[in-house]
C-alpha cells in the first residue's frame, strides 16, 4: 500500500504533502524535551485563529526569526527586536502574539529555575499518555477538563496565549493524548510509542 493509499485522519487531506508528512511523522508522538515543548507552545499560540498548516509552512522562518526559540535570547528582546519581527514577512506578524512570545520566554525561564516544563506537564498525566479511541473527528472534543487545568496552571506561571483550546491542540500534537482516529494507520504506531514512553523525572 502506498503512502497515498494509507488510511489516515481526514484533517491533513492529500493535497498538501507537507501537512500529510506532519501528520504521518510528528503529530501524536510523545515529547519529553522541555525546549521542544516550549517551541510548540509558542507556535500553537501563533496558530490561534488560524490553521496549523499556515504555521507549519512558516515554522522554519519562525525558528530563524526567534533564534531557534532560545528562551534566554527571546527574554532579552527589545523594541528593536519587536520592530524586526513585525517587519518579517516570513512569520505571522501579530504584535500581541510577538509580545506574548517574549513574556512566555521569561515565564519559561522563571519556571525552569524551580521546576521543569516537561516534568510539570507530564505530571498531569502521571507520565502516561492518554490513548483515545475515537472513530470520527466529530467525536474529538476541542477542549477537555485536563486542557483547562493545564491552561490555568500555565497562566498562573505567567504564560500567555495558552487557553484551553490551544492547550488541547498542543496536547494532541505533542503526544500527551493520542487522537488519531482508530482507523488511521498512525493510531497504532503512536499508541506503541506512547506505551513505551519514558516520562521526564525530577
Amino acid at each position: 500500500m502506498s503512502k497515498l493509499e494509507l488510511r489516515r485522519c481526514t484533517w491533513p487531506g492529500l493535497e498538501h504533502p507537507d501537512y500529510v508528512k506532519y501528520h504521518d511523522t510528528e503529530w501524536g508522538v510523545p515529547v519529553a524535551d522541555s525546549q521542544k515543548l516550549f517551541e510548540k507552545l509558542i507556535l500553537e499560540g501563533f496558530q490561534s485563529g488560524l490553521s496549523w498548516l499556515t504555521v507549519l509552512r512558516k515554522r522554519e522562518s519562525f525558528r530563524a526569526a526567534f533564534h531557534g526559540f532560545d528562551a534566554h535570547r527571546i527574554a532579552r528582546y527589545t523594541d528593536k527586536d519587536r520592530a524586526r519581527l513585525l517587519a518579517d514577512a516570513g512569520i505571522i506578524r501579530n504584535r500581541l502574539k510577538i509580545d506574548a512570545t517574549i513574556d512566555n520566554a521569561r515565564a519559561f525561564l522563571k519556571l525552569q529555575e524551580t521546576d521543569d516544563l516537561a516534568l510539570l506537564l507530564w505530571n498531569f498525566f502521571d507520565g502516561k499518555p492518554q490513548i483515545n479511541t475515537f472513530n470520527s473527528h466529530s467525536d474529538i472534543p476541542p477542549i477537555t477538563e485536563m486542557s483547562t487545568r493545564i491552561s490555568k496552571v500555565l497562566k498562573g506561571n505567567g504564560f500567555r496565549f495558552v487557553g484551553p483550546t490551544t492547550i488541547y491542540a498542543f496536547m494532541q500534537s505533542m503526544g500527551f493524548v493520542n487522537d488519531h482516529l482508530v482507523g488511521c494507520h498512525r493510531h497504532a504506531a503512536c499508541a506503541k510509542m506512547q506505551r513505551a514512553f519514558k516520562p521526564p523525572v525530577g
